[in-house]
């Protein structure tokens, strides 16, 4: 099986290594020139990588990271941590690996979701809290907010450090409403996630369905944040050795590298890759991506895109060894994927495999709705009322 993300003639002291004890990821098959399914291929997780996946709404994209995220669970040596913000993973805590039925002998995947997750308020950088509360960080509010970051560990001390501020009625009163604004979002508790906790036996979904995209940038940045640290303080200690090498999975990450969240997942990007932190970041917009998250990606999954913003972000750090381009390259299919991996210098059409647990990224269809009186619609509720 060929491996996407790895080098065929990599070697530790002069002798190849035993790829088959290396962690490694079941993609799918290359697609034939005819459409068929042909050899199986997969990607490695034994080191640290940074992927993209791409891809028009419905092409595939959200169901190719569930896939990735899949065989990061069943890895050995791996913390997966799924940044869910539509609340369509939750089928990783499936208690057998059924999906569709196609693979019903697969190994079960360890996986928890965390609903509602919140964070510790000083695991935001301070330089944050203005931004993420909607205020210029050099106007006297905002100045004051990150005042109040910078010493205080919980919103409450905060609180309490713009109350006994030295500053105007107006800023104060300002920055007070706006930290009420962030307690109202019930993201922010002193026991919040840790991100030790994330790095254990089993994938990590946090569901983030239902919650503004300001908090959610907050917890993404918190736990981003979180694991880079906890794994550059260790990198070179005994300790990383029994320590799980993170992987985080970001779904609509054009939400996330649009706010707070931003400089944490670019942190990761470029130089997650010495402490062992993995990013695949996932989008129908790679046009609404910063250039880096395209350019840092050593591997792309392209699958269908029709906008030509979105075709020219891609085009626009096209690898020299690229035959063609990515435009007349990219798949019509759903579920076809076009893999650029910078380890090996090469582009590759696949098919990707079938999940082994549910997918929840799917559309509900009108056709689909069985009602009481079997003709669609106008079923009662238990009191009588019409819905």
């Amino acid at each position: 099986m060929h491996v996407f993300g790895r080098a065929e003639a990599e070697s530790t002291a002069g002798s190849l290594r035993d790829d088959a004890r290396r962690p490694t990821g079941r993609l799918g098959t290359y697609r034939a020139r005819d459409g068929s399914d042909a050899a199986p291929v997969g990607v490695d997780l034994d080191t640290p990588h940074a992927a993209l996946v791409v891809g028009k709404r419905g092409s595939g994209k959200s169901y190719t990271l569930g896939v990735l995220a899949e065989a990061a669970a069943r890895a050995d040596g791996i913390a997966p941590v799924v940044v869910d913000p539509m609340g369509v993973f939750s089928g990783l805590t499936a208690e057998s690996a059924t999906g569709d039925g196609s693979n019903a002998d697969a190994d079960p995947v360890r996986a928890t979701v965390v609903e509602a997750p919140t964070v510790a308020a000083e695991s935001l950088p301070p330089a944050s809290w203005p931004a993420l509360l909607g205020l210029d960080p050099e106007s006297p509010a905002g100045t004051l907010v990150w005042q109040a970051a910078s010493e205080g560990a919980s919103l409450s001390a905060m609180r309490d450090h713009v109350a006994d501020a030295d500053a105007g009625d107006a800023a104060r009163r300002a920055a007070r409403n706006h930290l009420r604004l962030a307690d109202s979002w019930d993201v922010f508790e002193p026991a919040g996630l840790d991100t030790r906790d994330l790095l254990g036996g089993e994938a990590t979904v946090l569901d983030l369905s239902g919650i503004p995209d300001a908090p959610s940038n907050a917890v993404c940045a918190a736990v981003a944040g979180g694991l880079y640290e906890r794994r550059a303080s260790i990198a070179s200690t005994s300790v990383a050795e029994s320590l799980r090498l993170p992987w985080l999975f970001v779904d609509e990450a054009h939400t996330f590298f649009d706010g707070v969240a931003a400089n944490a997942l670019r942190r990761v990007l470029t130089r997650g890759r010495a402490p062992g932190v993995s990013l695949v970041a996932a989008t129908q917009r790679p046009s609404a991506l910063p250039d880096v998250a395209v350019s840092q990606a050593d591997l792309l999954v392209a699958h269908r895109l029709t906008m030509q913003t979105d075709v020219t972000a891609l085009t626009a750090a096209q690898p020299t060894y690229l035959a063609g381009t990515i435009r007349e390259r990219l798949p019509t299919r759903t579920g076809d994927a076009l893999v650029v991996d910078d380890t090996t210098e090469s582009a590759h059409a696949v098919r990707v495999r079938n999940r082994d647990t549910p997918h929840g990224g799917g559309s509900p269809r009108a056709s689909r709705v069985v009602s009481a009186t079997g003709k669609g619609g106008n079923e009662r509720s238990e009191t009588g009322a019409r819905l």
